[in-house]
């Protein structure tokens, strides 16, 4: 699709050999007019309208009710996607990000999106309990990271299978840095968990370059939300307040809001936004100073992944 037109791009089609015929109609996100039915003796007992169609990131920007240009929104899962809401403006990404289509209700100008990608957060919390088994469970990276103060110098990229937005390094591979004879457990724990934020952090940099708006709050959502230092970590890495939802399961959500936009059941996006509640909030805890050291050591654990793997 092409991102101006909003409509199939002639070139691509040529250059990919399709058929336009064959591709589908590509319709707004929200419509009065409905896409279709469902069953008659399906599960939701007769024919129902289909008037709401997000795609899964999408729909959590709408369930977090990112409606202005500089709003985004993180979800925390095996990976991490994270999109900044730039409004009608298609910013073409100078800084490891893509440009993406937020959504377009009805006959209103579609909204766009700069979109960053993380591979590996989730993933490798896993990683300390299958493969390392540090932790008999998710909940208890918590428990061991708090056991320690800070990090104790250690750092972990977990580029598993290269880096991801901003950087885009396939023959990048996972390294932990900074070991000492002091370190624990609790430690890599604890880098484990910093990991997760300082990717955030990456991303959201590069999404502040290419829109030259700076982020004042980040909505959460996603399994490590339930995480608490985790997520105090993010509000201090990030030095902004990060703002957790009473529903958290924001793609569900957007979706339904996208529907009830089309058919009336809600009037506009102001009245959404009054539906959004928030559950928790973090707030920066470092200084600056923390802040700025921690994250130059990070970049330096980053450079240290790099060049590992010989790509042709």
């Amino acid at each position: 699709m092409n991102l101006e037109t909003l409509d199939w791009d002639d070139e691509l089609l040529t250059l990919f050999d399709i058929p336009r015929q064959m591709l589908p109609t590509i319709v707004p996100s929200s419509s009065p007019e409905p896409y279709g039915l469902t069953l008659a003796d399906g599960p939701l007992g007769g024919e129902v309208p289909l008037t709401g169609a997000l795609g899964d990131q999408q729909a959590a920007t709408v369930g977090q009710v990112c409606f202005a240009p500089g709003e985004a929104k993180n979800t925390y899962g095996t990976g991490n996607f994270m999109l900044l809401n730039t409004g009608t403006d298609l910013v073409r990404s100078k800084a490891g990000l893509l440009t993406t289509v937020a959504y377009k209700f009805g006959d209103a100008d579609a909204v766009y999106a700069l979109e960053g990608s993380i591979a590996v957060t989730g993933s490798a919390v896993q990683w300390l309990r299958d493969q390392l088994g540090i932790i008999s469970g998710a909940a208890q990276s918590e428990v061991l990271a708090r056991q320690v103060a800070d990090n104790g110098g250690v750092y972990f990229v977990p580029a598993f299978s290269g880096l991801f937005a901003p950087h885009w390094r396939s023959d990048a591979r996972g390294a932990i840095v900074g070991l000492s004879r002091f370190n624990t457990n609790a430690h890599v724990a604890r880098a484990t968990l910093e990991a997760i934020c300082y990717q955030s952090r990456d991303v959201v940099e590069a999404m502040e370059a290419d829109s030259g708006v700076h982020l004042e709050v980040l909505k959460v959502d996603g399994g490590i939300t339930a995480n608490a230092l985790c997520m105090q970590i993010q509000a201090d890495v990030l030095g902004v307040d990060v703002v957790k939802p009473v529903v958290a399961e924001t793609t569900a959500l957007g979706a339904a809001y996208a529907a009830g936009l089309a058919v009336g059941f809600w009037k506009d996006t102001d009245e959404l936004r009054k539906n959004w509640l928030e559950d928790k909030r973090w707030q920066p805890a470092w200084t600056d100073e923390q802040r700025e050291a921690g994250h130059a050591q990070w970049r330096k654990a980053v450079q240290r992944t790099l060049d590992w793997v010989d790509v042709s």
